[in-house]
């Protein structure tokens, strides 16, 4: 489950974040996961849920974004969203392109100091 490795290196990277911004609690992360990362939503917020407490994530949101699989012929511009990746156009029989679906990175997070509840 690659999930947890996922999970536990937003973790970081958001922590990292929020101390440099003076941030002590994290109220919600937004993650944006593509079709070809193969990471499983349910396994995602099931991965968070279990890491979050004790940290400055206990009590916080996740919320995911999937993005779909596009593909764009290099040589038509025929888009497609196949359920696979498949490298060759429908139309033409030439090499696609990936528009959407390797994504992976978090788009946001709110937090708040403790101090009088604003957001950051």
């Amino acid at each position: 489950m690659h999930e947890v490795g996922l999970i536990c290196s937003l973790m970081d990277q958001v922590t990292e974040s929020a101390a440099q911004n003076g941030i002590t609690r994290i109220l919600s992360v937004k993650l944006v996961v593509g079709k070809l990362t193969l990471a499983q939503p349910d396994f995602l917020h099931f991965a968070f849920a279990n890491l979050s407490p004790g940290t400055i994530f206990e009590g916080a949101r996740l919320e995911i974004e999937e993005r779909p699989l596009v593909l764009r012929c290099t040589a038509c511009g025929t888009e497609t969203r196949p359920e696979y990746l498949d490298y060759f156009c429908p139309a033409c029989g030439e090499r696609m392109e990936i528009i959407s679906g390797d994504e992976l990175f978090i788009e946001y997070y709110e937090g708040d100091n403790g101090e009088d509840g604003s957001g950051g």
